[in-house]
């Protein structure tokens, strides 16, 4: 039987600093956009969901966000073993390329995406205001989640267990089924999870490329932004609380996958 921890007044703290700081920078507005959406009864919240357009950009959202995270998974996944187990040049410059993402506002990133992608592409690609726009848009805000998820496992991977399951006869790819990928698969959750998360929610890198067309391009953030502008702050909450609720049953299911991979 283990030893049970004594809490110390230090302990104490320390749990209740990071408590406070977490209630009011995430858990109080948060609270405060649930509050909002249901202050005028349920009839209200109910009348938000159930309008075409609003379930129209939230089954959108949704199903690009799907994708988005898919291919993420698997792109991010090569990417980060091309960056851990290969020596090329310039690999260090692409590693610092990846985290433009983040740095980059969304804002920026949207018209980037539009002079690569619209009506006077140098490339001569246009795909301005249209579905796969809004995919490559949220593709290129999420790759870097996966990336940067699985690249630190990659790094620490013990390669001398898959140096003596080679050596006893086991093939490459039965080293990467029974060896790399059950070590590399809570990271690779943990990163699609969040890619996930990020696409419902994105706005800035989305706004100027679909074109917002109601019921084809509209996504639910940019819905959202039109009924603040029209004056409806409770059909707003009412959105972004459901957003809000997929957001949080998607990365608690992922964690409880990732808690279950890494037993």
């Amino acid at each position: 039987m283990r030893p049970r921890r004594r809490t110390t007044s230090g302990d104490a703290l320390s749990t209740g600093i990071i408590t406070a700081i977490l209630g009011c920078v995430v858990l109080l507005p948060l609270s405060a956009v649930v509050w909002s959406a249901t202050k005028d009864g349920t009839d209200s919240f109910t009348r938000a969901l159930s309008n075409p357009q609003a379930i129209d950009a939230l089954k959108f959202t949704l199903g690009a966000a799907a994708i988005v995270a898919l291919v993420s998974a698997v792109t991010g996944t090569a990417v980060a073993w091309v960056l851990v187990r290969d020596r090329f040049r310039g690999r260090a410059l692409l590693d610092a390329v990846i985290d433009i993402p983040f740095a980059l506002p969304t804002i920026v990133a949207g018209l980037t995406l539009l002079a690569l992608y619209g009506p006077k592409s140098p490339v001569g690609i246009n795909i301005a205001f249209t579905q796969a726009s809004v995919v490559a848009a949220l593709l290129f805000v999420t790759f870097p989640f996966v990336v940067r998820a699985v690249q630190p496992v990659l790094i620490e991977l013990d390669r001398e267990m898959e140096e003596a399951a080679s050596s006893l006869g086991a093939s490459p790819s039965t080293i990467l089924r029974r060896i790399i990928l059950p070590n590399l698969l809570p990271a690779i959750l943990t990163g699609t999870g969040l890619a996930f998360a990020k696409a419902i929610g994105e706005f800035g890198s989305v706004v100027l490329i679909s074109g917002n067309v109601p019921f084809d391009t509209e996504v639910a953030s940019v819905y959202i932004f039109g009924l603040i502008e029209s004056d409806d702050a409770s059909g707003a909450a009412a959105v972004s609380t459901v957003l809000l609720a997929i957001s949080v049953v998607v990365l608690a299911g992922i964690d409880v996958l990732r808690r279950r991979s890494t037993r």
